[in-house]
This record gives C-alpha cells, structure tokens and sequence, in this order.
C-alpha cells in the first residue's frame, strides 16, 4: 500500500473514530467532574416498570406545579417572554439543596428543590447544585427519564418496587442517584429501591 492509499485509508477511520468517541464525552466528562446528587421519583406501576429493555421514569422535579412553587418562577416566566403559560420549550435551572444529615443513610435522602432559574446560577452554596431541564407539555425533562437495565436485574427490580408499594415506602425509598456538571447536564449513577442499589 502507498502513501496516498494509506492516508485515504486513515482519514476517513480516523474521522468516524472521532465521530464515536465524541458522542460519549459529554457524558464521561459529567460523570467524572459532576457533582452527586439524589432525585426523588414519582410513584410508577411495579406491573408496567421493566416490561421491555427500557423504563421512562419521573420526577417530583418534573412536575410543574412542584417548579411553579419555587423561588424565581415569576422571573424565568418574564424573562422567556414567550407569552404563553406554561412557556413551552425553554430551558430552565433547577437548584437542589442536599439535605442536612450528621452521617450517610441507606437508601439516600433525596436533595430538595429550592429555586428556580433561567439562567444557569452562579454563586451557589454549598451542597448545592444546579440541574438543566426543558419545559415541555406542562412537565420538565432532564435528560434523566430513560433507562436501560440488564435483563439480569429486570425481575428482581420489579419485585422490589412491588414490595415497597405494598409496604407503602416507595416515596422514600425509590431515588436515583445521578452527577451534575458545573453546566447543569446531568447524568444517571445509580438506581437506589428500599437499600438496594442498581448500578446503570
């Protein structure tokens, strides 16, 4: 092989191993600087939770009554200026305040939400973080809402909702576990059901 066919060879492998490396980084980049934080789920049908390879989950900070309740709704609903409510389609930072505990528990306490911003925040206190959601048909997306599990940990994982559910301490016990960048992306660690932990 010559020189030219070489380099025709290596320019396009090397283009496409670029194009693969790239579309993960985001992703490593946030999971190894984010900082970790716990999101509280909202309740879901144990029967219809891991029926495929993949589950949709929700968050208390998905709802939007929950985001309308926080500090600086009236500011991100002005500045949008979109002139309808909900102002569908903007991007919008929630800030979460971890809880205050004099050792770590099992499974772990959610962080709360405490304000809301439209603009990414600077300045936040400590054991505070900022996490990135787009307001959408009255609920907010984080990016964090699909999930694929191993086969493996399907049935076990259902059982274990159905459990909590019936022993009514889902609300407590039903966390994932997620890092959030200095930008706001964010990404899912861990699947916490009573004090079992999934990794994803």
């Amino acid at each position: 092989m010559n020189k030219v066919s070489l380099v025709r060879f290596l320019l396009p492998l090397g283009f496409q191993l670029a194009l693969i490396c790239a579309i993960p980084a985001p992703a490593i980049y946030t999971q190894i600087t984010g900082t970790k934080a716990i999101l509280q789920t909202i309740s879901v049908d144990p029967y219809g939770f891991l029926r495929g390879y993949s589950q949709t989950l929700r968050y208390d900070i998905s709802r939007l009554d929950t985001v309308e309740s926080l500090s600086g709704w009236e500011t991100v609903v002005r500045q949008t200026g979109t002139g309808q409510f909900p102002p569908n389609g903007i991007t919008l930072y929630v800030i979460l305040q971890a809880p205050n505990l004099d050792r770590p528990v099992s499974p772990p306490r959610p962080w709360q939400p405490i304000a809301v911003r439209h603009q990414p925040p600077v300045n936040l206190g400590q054991n505070q973080v900022a996490i990135k959601g787009e307001l959408n048909n009255s609920s907010v997306t984080y990016g964090l809402e699909r999930y694929y599990f191993p086969e493996s940990q399907r049935q076990k994982m259902n059982q274990a909702i159905s459990n909590l559910q019936q022993n009514n301490t889902q609300e407590r016990s039903f966390v994932v576990e997620i890092k959030v960048d200095e930008k706001g992306n964010a990404v899912p660690i861990s699947l916490w059901l009573g004090d079992k932990n999934y990794r994803f």
